[in-house]
């Protein structure tokens, strides 16, 4: 039996500290104590602050809906002294949030964070619990930097990786070369809906700040590995990547080229990703899906109106797997960018590292 942790969402009312709350208001040990976000929220209930800005079409968990909003700075003691962890979601520059995201782990509370200041940090363990759970063994060497006994942060990766990295990974024997990747990237991972971005409908936007270059350097740091105290990221493959928004309320998807050192069959790729499971797997943690990695034999397959909940939303959907021209394979790949891609990555980040030690 799992011990229980009193947690805080940070970021509480944005989309994904909103759905951070859906995961957690009934998870079987983390136990909400705190929902903190800015000023602007402090001192109303979660409902208030929350109540016009619902991104979900479900209610408002009953158990959060009355608590009140703390000052995730400003309250930042009364914060510290409730939880044993924190999910960090916030809104801020990148500068601002790694600075809050430290203190929190200098304050001895460690940090499961959605958010990019950290990411690249090299005794930052940057996680996709299924790929390289081993990287939470950098945490010694960040907590001795950070003069902490138990604080330290982990990271999860950007969401628009999380679409074609964990099909490209139980490839890596056959000696992956080069990678071209184009995403199609749903509206919510701008924190937005239909209603927030009107100017989406009937239309694709061609850019997507910072994305393209998240997709092509994030990979080789979670296939890197650990060297004197760091994560070394890997030298290989070589990515390009282009990032697109376009108009789908949730679900990245990402049409994938890839060639290798030692060209596999299309069976053995079909094989390598039907038997596929990593460490949330075997310690059959809560949101861990019982397959990683569902392939769709139709050819309209994995579409995201339709599959991105597979799994609960944290399955990896794969589809069109065949031949290329330019290079060896190409393939479709779907993830559920609020779930697997970001709040639902989180929790089952904080499960691991629960079913670890790491926060005892």
């Amino acid at each position: 039996m799992m011990k229980e942790y009193k947690v805080g969402i940070i970021g509480a009312t944005g989309m994904v500290g909103q759905r951070f709350a859906l995961l957690l208001a009934a998870h079987p040990y983390f136990k909400v104590e705190v929902l903190a976000a800015s000023g602007r929220s402090a001192g109303k209930t979660y409902k208030e602050a929350v109540e016009s800005k619902w991104a979900f079409d479900c209610e408002i968990p009953a158990a959060l809906a009355g608590k009140t909003v703390l000052d995730a700075e400003a309250d930042f003691n009364k914060i510290v002294n409730a939880v044993d962890f924190v999910f960090c979601a916030v809104n801020m520059d990148k500068a601002a949030t790694k600075a809050l995201e430290e203190r929190f782990a200098k304050a001895e509370v460690p940090v499961v964070s959605n958010n990019s200041a950290n990411r690249l940090v090299p005794d930052v363990p940057m996680i996709v619990p299924e790929i390289n759970p081993e990287h939470l063994n950098v945490i010694p060497f960040q907590k001795k930097r950070l003069g902490t006994k138990r604080g330290f942060i982990a990271v999860k990766s950007n969401c628009s990786i999380q679409s074609y990295v964990p099909l490209l990974h139980p490839l890596k024997k056959y000696g992956i070369k080069k990678v071209a990747v184009c995403t199609y990237q749903a509206i919510s991972g701008a924190g937005k809906t239909f209603k927030t971005m009107p100017e989406i409908v009937d239309n694709i936007i061609p850019y997507i700040g910072g994305e393209d270059e998240k997709s092509e350097t994030e990979p080789l740091k979670v296939w890197g590995e650990i060297k004197n105290g760091e994560i070394v990221p890997a030298a290989a493959p070589l990515i390009t990547a282009q990032c697109v928004r376009v108009p789908v309320s949730d679900g990245h998807t990402a049409a994938t080229f890839v060639s290798f050192e030692n060209k596999p069959t299309k069976e053995e790729i079909l094989r390598a990703w039907d038997t596929f499971s990593g460490e949330p797997q075997r310690l059959r943690l809560p949101s861990a899906p019982e397959k990683f990695i569902k392939y769709f034999e139709e050819n309209d397959r994995p579409q995201a109106k339709l599959d991105r909940m597979e799994g609960n939303g944290m399955s990896v959907c794969a589809g069109r797997l065949r031949e290329d021209n330019v290079f060896d394979y190409k393939f479709i790949g779907l993830s559920h960018n609020t779930l697997r891609g970001a709040a639902g990555g989180g929790v089952l980040l904080a499960e691991l590292l629960a079913a670890k030690g790491w926060f005892d």
